[in-house]
């Protein structure tokens, strides 16, 4: 079975949602938690196999402490790493032989960039955000909007530690 092939069947199997814009290029939605779907790329090149997704934009302050986080994180991973691009943004990223992509091992490489854009995602944003969090708390608040979606970051909010959070 070639390249190609091995990817198709095995995210149809997995019911993966995906397009192929272009032969050997997939373009995978991966469901998640914390971060709600990780993009990636999945490229068949000429010598190698090449898997690719964003995980978030460049931080907004800390960088030196979110650099310091992904390159611990790298230690830690299957088969990506993470990288940033020219502007900072921040990506997973992988390379590895054509001849090793079989339907386990394309398993294994998805589920390390799910885990691994999923987990760490909170905690790029505690890092590298914790100011715009701060904002955007205080204003929802001052507006009564919800708070639903920000209370994994209640703790950033109320540095006065008081942890209580309204049921908006």
């Amino acid at each position: 079975m070639n390249v190609a092939a091995t990817i198709k069947s095995t995210l149809d199997e997995r019911e993966v949602a995906y397009t192929e814009p272009e032969p050997g290029r997939f373009f995978v939605t991966l469901p998640g938690t914390k971060k709600l779907q990780t993009n990636c790329w999945l490229i068949i090149g000429e010598h190698a196999f090449v898997v690719e997704a964003f995980v978030c934009r460049r931080p907004d302050e800390n960088h030196e402490a979110v650099y310091r986080f992904l390159l611990h994180r790298n230690a830690k991973l299957y088969g990506v790493h993470y990288t940033v691009d020219a502007v900072g943004d921040i990506y997973l990223l992988g390379r590895v032989s054509l001849d090793a992509i079989t339907p386990d091992e394309l398993d294994r490489l998805l589920g390390q960039v799910l885990e691994a854009a999923d987990n760490d995602f909170n905690t790029l944003l505690e890092i590298g955000f914790v100011s715009s969090i701060r904002r955007e708390w205080e204003w929802r608040t001052s507006r009564g909007e919800s708070l639903a979606n920000l209370k994994a970051f209640e703790h950033l909010a109320r540095p006065d530690g008081d942890q209580r959070v309204s049921d908006s």
